[in-house]
This record gives structure tokens, C-alpha cells and sequence, in this order.
């Protein structure tokens, strides 16, 4: 499978893909002609890569799931390791959260005083 149509087939672009590969996440074998050729297993790994970043993790924190991320990431039961990922990047959104809860109850106020309704 050609990077153009891994890209197609797990919604992502040729360049996220590339980005992966770089970052040590996925693996590809080059053609005569120059280019990549993905295995079709592949594409299940790029899904789930791309479902752990929706979910708000990072690479750093993908890398955690190597072992589980060519199968359903979320059948198994999780590792100590894992869960410390995700509840250490819970904290992180909690701490945003409460930073721009901050900032809005700033710029509401700002309205109020200027006789604006919120």
C-alpha cells in the first residue's frame, strides 16, 4: 500500500503519515522506484494513533500504546503506564480549563461593567 492510499484510508495526510513514520510509530519498506509501501496492517495502527490524538494525547504519550496499537486499544485492560498518560494529560486539561474559565469570568466581567449583558 503507496502512502497516498494509507493517507486515504485512515483520513489522515501523506504528511502526518510521514510524521509518523519519523517519530518511530509506524514503518514502511521502499519500492525500486523510491517509494514507501506501508504493510495493510498498517492501517489499523494509524487509525488507532489518530484516535489516541483525538483524545487529546500526544506522540510522546502514543508511544505508550506501541504494544497495543495494532489490535482494539481499547479491549484490553490499560497499563499502570498508560493510565499515568492519560492522567497526567487529564491534569494538563484540567489545568487549561480552569486557566481560560479564568480569563473568560475576566472578560465577562469586563461586559458587565461596561453594561453588557453576558
Amino acid at each position: 500500500m503507496r502512502i497516498g492510499e494509507l493517507a486515504e484510508a485512515t483520513g489522515t495526510t501523506p504528511r502526518a503519515l510521514r510524521h509518523y513514520e519519523q517519530q518511530g510509530l509506524i514503518t514502511s519498506t521502499r519500492a525500486p522506484n523510491g517509494y514507501r509501501v506501508y504493510d495493510p496492517g498498517t492501517t489499523i495502527r494509524v487509525r488507532n494513533i489518530r484516535w489516541l490524538l483525538e483524545g487529546g494525547l500526544t506522540l510522546d504519550d502514543v508511544r505508550v500504546f506501541l504494544p497495543c496499537l495494532d489490535g482494539d486499544v481499547t479491549a484490553g485492560r490499560a497499563s499502570a503506564k498508560a493510565l499515568n498518560v492519560v492522567r497526567n494529560r487529564l491534569a494538563v486539561l484540567d489545568a487549561r480549563i480552569a486557566a481560560q474559565t479564568v480569563i473568560r469570568e475576566r472578560l465577562a466581567g469586563a461586559l458587565r461593567e461596561a453594561g453588557e449583558t453576558v
